[in-house]
């Protein structure tokens, strides 16, 4: 793939995540807002971009590691539009260290923007996992853990989420072909006003429709037991007892409220999940908790 072509949609996608949060709701006229001009674009990227359409292979390997970051990046906006950070850096930077101790266990520990954790100042039950590497856990969901291994269990399924791409397999085909197409086409020097409002609406829609998969509808329940799996590996690897994953489940079946708008209506039922992962097969035992993990999560999320 020519990566003049590639060098073209990144900064699209910049433009995309560098908008304000309200201006990410209203993606598809970006290009007027940002005032990019034809000879702007043809600046950036010197020479014209050459006929390449028969080479495009509709998929998501079509999709660059840095492409995938920016477009998580917008996401992350859209979700930092819905709910508020938490201000506290005492637990987000436990967070982050815990966050990244198990994503580097993960079959994905190197991403191109690197993983990014943060907690949400609100009290509904919910985690969200964006492309590219972006993690949130809300205030709420960290309550119903009890311990450092099961809050580890919810970051490492997040993970798992990510490294299993998810998010990206969330984007309709048609929309994914129309965004690729158009990154394809030759342009005359540079991309002209039309076809800028063309790209920028087509990844709008890419955006789009991991935000509602995410946020709104959730994943199938097999990406959800897939998650699931991959969190169980990821626990084993870093001496995390796998067991907390379903501790956690029973203490969240308590917790959520059946049909309401967050874990309740995004996840299969916990009991379901927990069913599942006795059905795997895999191996849930684990060793008693080191006191000092006790003491440590007790002193960083203890007063949530």
């Amino acid at each position: 793939m020519n990566k003049l072509i590639w060098r073209a949609g990144i900064i699209f996608l910049i433009l995309l995540s560098l908008i304000s949060c309200a201006a990410v709701e209203t993606l598809t006229t970006v290009a007027t807002e940002v005032g990019v001009q034809t000879g702007t674009i043809s600046r950036l990227h010197g020479d014209s971009i050459r006929k390449s359409t028969a080479a495009v292979s509709k998929s998501l390997e079509d999709f660059t590691p840095e492409q995938e970051y920016y477009i998580g990046r917008s996401v992350g906006a859209i979700v930092l539009g819905k709910y508020q950070a938490l201000a506290d850096t005492k637990v987000n930077s436990y967070l982050n260290v815990l966050g990244q101790t198990l994503a580097q266990a993960s079959d994905m520990p190197e991403l191109y923007g690197g993983y990014h954790f943060l907690v949400l100042n609100s009290d509904d039950i919910n985690a969200f996992a964006t492309p590219g590497g972006h993690i949130f856990i809300t205030r709420g969901l960290i309550r119903c853990c009890r311990t450092e291994d099961a809050l580890a269990a919810v970051v490492a399924h997040e993970i798992g989420h990510i490294q299993l791409r998810h998010g990206m397999r969330a984007i309709e085909k048609g929309r994914m072909t129309e965004a690729l197409t158009i990154l394809a086409q030759e342009g005359a020097k540079s991309f002209g006003s039309q076809e800028v409002a063309q790209l920028t609406q087509a990844f709008g829609g890419v955006i789009s429709d991991i935000t509602n998969t995410m946020i709104n509808n959730g994943y199938s329940r097999s990406y959800e037991y897939q998650a699931d799996a991959a969190a169980v590996s990821i626990l084993q690897r870093t001496g995390y007892n796998p067991g907390a994953l379903t501790e956690m489940l029973g203490v969240m079946a308590k917790q959520i409220k059946p049909g309401g708008t967050d874990f309740a209506k995004t996840h299969p039922s916990p009991q379901n999940r927990i069913a599942e992962l006795k059905e795997s097969g895999k191996s849930f035992a684990g060793g008693e908790t080191p006191t000092v993990r006790t003491e440590r999560f007790t002193k960083a999320v203890g007063h949530l």
